[in-house]
């Protein structure tokens, strides 16, 4: 089966345990974060067995993602200094975002997460001694004191405010161009998801919000965070913007917003939600 005819919203199944024999396979190329692409092949692909096995390049830790269609998927973590191979290029995984369909996009951000999680737990945080990766599941488990480490997550919200026909939105301190992005922010310990709504809002613009709906998730590798979308209403107070973070911020008419996000990202799709009800109730 060829890449192109794989569907991996309904096909893939992810897993720890690879299969002892098969054969044909995908990989994913992974070298200091970046992704390993093919020069002139658009959208982006992995590579099959055959590529890979040819490929002059050493791997330093295989991990198995999953299967498709009876196809198991591989990524593989190489030496941080490599060079481009012939015909090949590592490219950050922002330059992905919209070359490829969400599935796949999700597919190498698991990748990419999976091997930083590894390269990072080599040792134990608790003791410094020496993990093992467990055969049962994704996990390093460590020699001496038998710490256990999963890979990290870290939940976060991202929240449109609205007030009747306008949209809050704002743009961060650091970021380039004049780009206005929806609110956000990570899940304190201790927090609920709506706590955190609550208090990221104030935090970053100063105002109080109510009626929270909750609109759906996104995993946003960048570098390990799972996004928890929201819908909110103004509440009350004046805009008070937390400078170090937010450099501006304010209220847009839906018909009139600045630069935003597409639809590739959960902002994106907060932003579209609400003006499509706002088209249907004109």
């Amino acid at each position: 089966m060829d890449w192109e005819f794989i569907n991996l919203e309904t096909d893939f199944e992810a897993g720890t345990q690879a299969p002892t024999s098969y054969e044909k396979s995908f990989h994913i190329i992974i070298s200091d974060d970046e992704i390993l692409t093919i020069d002139g092949v658009h959208p982006w692909r992995p590579l099959d067995q055959d590529e890979w096995r040819w490929l002059p390049l050493e791997s330093i830790a295989d991990h198995y993602l999953g299967q498709v269609g009876g196809i198991p998927i591989f990524t593989h973590e190489v030496d941080s200094n490599a060079d481009n191979p012939d015909g090949h290029e590592f490219d950050n995984l922002w330059s992905l975002l919209n070359q490829v369909e969400q599935p796949v996009f999700y597919l190498v951000g698991r990748a990419k997460q999976i091997v930083e999680w590894h390269r990072n737990h080599h040792f134990c945080g608790k003791c410094g001694e020496v993990t093992d990766s467990s055969d049962q599941d994704r996990s390093r488990k460590c020699r001496a004191c038998g710490e256990v480490f999963y890979p990290r997550l870290s939940p976060s919200i991202i929240v449109l405010v609205t007030r009747g026909e306008e949209l809050l939105l704002a743009k961060n301190a650091h970021s380039r161009g004049n780009f206005y992005s929806t609110l956000a922010g990570f899940v304190e310990p201790g927090e609920s998801i709506e706590e955190t709504v609550h208090r990221e809002v104030f935090e970053e613009v100063g105002i109080r919000v109510k009626n929270l709906k909750y609109f759906a998730s996104q995993s946003w590798p960048f570098p390990n965070s799972l996004m928890l979308g929201f819908h909110a209403e103004y509440d009350s107070g004046e805009l008070v913007l937390q400078e170090e973070e937010i450099a501006d911020a304010n209220w847009f008419h839906y018909t009139d917003l600045p630069t935003h996000p597409t639809g590739v990202s959960i902002s994106g799709w907060l932003i579209q939600s609400f003006l499509e009800k706002m088209e249907r109730a004109h």
